[in-house]
């Protein structure tokens, strides 16, 4: 899908007030990316000789994520409507275009084939213009279309319809291709006689007509595409509708997902063929998942690589980590900043794995804390472990071989060198290296006291006998008993 004369404009200066937001509408997010992200990734695809982007509106963030994408940035300052922002780009498209395609930044539903579809109309129409337009259900506060014949005559906007015109249900999606030189000279033209005092760039479709030009349009068959995001109801409806559209994409490729309405799938998210996903799972980021694997419900994914065959217990949390093929993990692990479980290795509940690497067919199954660490493979970590890599100031790395035993209860306190084949005692506290086949006991020598309960039983008991002195209260002792005697 190549179209080497066509430029696209995407329009993304305006703030969008209705949204009520101090964030750009454009950089409102839905389907786990902002809105012009989407509209970018649509358009991509059409392999269009160059794509420009106009800014306004918190003009940096907004670039870069069009920079990000490849796209060039116009900037358009002040903002004065949308036919002023094509009419500050018209230099950047006066580089022999024999097309323009305009869309606005807020239409994160447009697929790429309907606006090749779009493409392929406006072409065989041999039009001045042709516009995408849709049949809603309810086409309240949209522009209508009105038609003479086939061809689109005008664009009507809510506030100035006609009585008879309220029933038209066709309308303007604000998605365009305009010939250049049937567009540049109209900009021209364009006044600013409405509430906004703004150049709007539907009033080039009646002077095209007056000028006969022919103007066609193109309905979309699913008409969610047209639709734009103007308040925060329509942006969550939006991000339902990617959300569905994603999981319905990974079913189609052969991804089992159970209550697909009750999961978030990212829109750069990738699952491999029989992967399972069950009830409320959020894959987030650009999380990639292998074949085969089962991520079981209320898991939260981000940026996560998982290889083949991978489980991934309820209720765990992995973000930016990597999931070695036949790793189990969980239920409630928590895996982040890098964490690295090798493949075969174990991780189970309550288990926090940071910026460390378990080796192949490690395990660390239960309560422990491993961070900075290099855990060898084969190495069993026992309940209750610790890594104590922070010393107050800056982290320290723990390494520890293959074939390693850690009792339950032990504090490795870093930096600290275990070898090969260790055993350490449970409830130690090694602050030196342990070379390879060693056992490390680091724990105070236990005291057992016979009857020691029973003692501090009959001296509780007599303390309770004694009496109080009336001014405080207090149990009165026997040097006080001798004093009142005497007198």
């Amino acid at each position: 899908m190549k179209h080497p004369e066509l430029a696209v404009l995407i329009l993304a200066a305006g703030k969008g007030t209705r949204i009520k937001s101090n964030l750009a509408k454009v950089l409102h997010r839905a389907g786990g990316r902002t809105l012009l992200e989407a509209v970018l990734a649509a358009v991509k695809p059409l392999g269009a000789r160059a794509v420009f982007v106009v800014v306004g509106h918190q003009a940096e963030e907004v670039a870069r994520i069009a920079e990000a994408a490849g796209a060039k940035v116009i900037v358009q300052k002040p903002q004065l409507g949308t036919g002023h922002a094509v009419r500050v780009a018209r230099r950047k498209l006066s580089r022999g275009f024999a097309d323009i395609l305009i869309l606005p930044g807020d239409a994160p539903l447009v697929r790429t084939q309907s606006l090749a579809e779009l493409l392929e109309c406006h072409r065989h129409a041999g039009a001045a213009a042709t516009l995408m337009t849709a049949i809603l259900p309810d086409p309240t506060g949209y522009g209508r279309i009105v038609r003479r014949a086939a061809a689109v005559e005008r664009i009507v906007e809510e506030k100035s319809l006609k009585p008879d015109e309220r029933q038209i249900a066709e309308v303007n999606s604000s998605i365009y291709v305009f010939r250049p030189p049937k567009l540049f000279p109209l900009l021209e033209r364009l006044g600013r006689n409405n509430p906004h005092r703004e150049f709007y760039l539907t009033d080039v479709i009646a002077l095209l007509r007056e000028a006969g030009e022919e103007v066609a349009g193109y309905t979309v068959a699913d008409f969610h595409e047209a639709l734009g995001a103007n308040t925060r109801a329509e942006l969550a409806e939006m991000d339902r509708i990617l959300r569905r559209r994603k999981a319905e994409a990974l079913m189609a490729a052969g991804v089992s997902i159970y209550m697909p309405e009750t999961v978030m799938i990212d829109a750069d998210v990738s699952v491999g063929a029989d992967t399972t996903i069950e009830p409320g799972v959020q894959l987030l980021g650009k999380t990639k998942i292998g074949r085969g694997c089962l991520i079981r419900s209320y898991s939260v994914l981000t940026d996560a690589i998982v290889e083949d065959r991978v489980t991934v217990r309820p209720w765990c949390l992995v973000t930016q980590s990597r999931l070695g093929k036949d790793t189990v993990v969980g239920p409630f692990a928590h895996l982040r900043d890098g964490a690295e479980i090798r493949p075969g290795a174990r991780v189970g509940n309550y288990v926090e794995v940071k910026k460390s690497v378990l080796g192949e067919g490690a395990k660390a199954m239960h309560l422990s804390y491993l961070g900075d660490a290099k855990i060898g493979k084969k190495t069993n970590i026992g309940a209750g472990t610790i890594t104590c890599n922070y010393d107050g100031v800056k982290k320290n790395p723990t390494r520890i071989g293959d074939n390693v035993f850690v009792g339950s209860g032990t504090e490795l306190i870093a930096p600290i060198k275990i070898g090969d084949k260790v055993y350490v005692a449970a409830g130690s506290t090694l602050t030196e290296n342990v070379p390879s086949g060693a056992l490390a006991v680091a724990r105070a020598r236990q005291v057992n006291k016979p009857g020691w309960v029973r003692a501090q039983k009959r001296i509780a008991a007599a303390e309770a006998r004694r009496p109080r002195t009336r001014k405080t209260g207090q149990r009165a002792g026997r040097r006080g008993k001798k004093r009142s005697r005497r007198r």
